[in-house]
């Protein structure tokens, strides 16, 4: 029997963790998109790459004897929670997604709210600015089209041919701590903050950041999602297992 975690998150890596300490006996598996090519290690046996859409998972979760799916996909995963849910549905598996609190504006925040990036690229203006870029890798194509602003990028992987004339991109991973990310932004002459609604701790500090140096912020808000069973934290995990049979607890509950 194997539960499946559909990862890419830092509750998915702090889930991989939490059972191969306290339940070594259930077999588990993350599935990454492959995104990343240098992710943390992770204790638990690995895979990387698509399905092959609803109907390879569906296969997946047959062919692996999946008795749960995790769903810790990012909080801007798209399509996967679908195909998740699609899958589940058709194979009678059960799901549970763990899905973050969304960051919600604080006093003295000057932020606007975007549904996504197009929107967020056209709420920079015309006039040319120096934007702090804290989108990921894959979102950057989108701005192309405003070749006019300065941009200071930041992202997990390297970046090559970016077609901007005022880029200077950072290589860097979490978690990024507030007085560090102030400092950034004083040196580099930040003039508004460009992010997603990730939530969590990891890059909250550009944030806060952000709202010390009276910062505008345009935020990203995050796709919809399925209607599927949801906690927000990792440790709510393995009682939800308990309540599927699935996991028996040292006193038996």
């Amino acid at each position: 029997m194997t539960v499946l975690i559909l990862g890419g998150t830092s509750e998915a890596a702090a889930l991989d963790q939490l059972l191969a300490e306290q339940a070594p006996e259930i077999r588990a598996v993350i599935s990454l998109a492959g995104h990343t090519s240098d992710p943390r290690p992770l204790s638990l046996p690995t895979r990387t790459g698509g399905f092959g859409g609803i109907a390879g998972l569906r296969q997946y979760l047959i062919d692996e004897g999946v008795v749960a799916v995790i769903d810790a996909t990012h909080p801007f995963a798209a399509i996967m929670p679908y195909h998740a849910q699609a899958a589940c549905k058709a194979e009678g598996v059960p799901l549970l997604a763990i899905r973050r609190e969304s960051w919600k504006p604080q006093d003295g925040d000057h932020w606007k709210c975007v549904p996504d990036i197009d929107a967020a690229v056209e709420a920079l203006g015309d006039e040319p600015r120096k934007v702090f870029l804290t989108i990921g890798r894959l979102e950057l194509p989108h701005v192309f089209a405003a070749p006019q602003h300065h941009y200071l990028i930041r992202v997990i992987e390297p970046v090559k041919d970016l077609p901007l004339p005022h880029a200077k991109v950072l290589q860097q991973r979490g978690p990024f701590e507030a007085e560090a990310e102030e400092k950034l932004m004083r040196e580099e002459g930040v003039e508004v903050l460009v992010s997603k609604n990730a939530g969590g701790p990891m890059t909250l500090g550009k944030l806060v950041a952000a709202r010390r140096l009276s910062l505008p912020v345009i935020m990203v808000e995050r796709p919809p999602k399925p209607d599927v069973e949801t906690v927000e934290h990792i440790d709510q995990v393995l009682p939800w297992l308990v309540t599927q049979g699935l996991f028996v607890t040292e006193r038996g509950v």
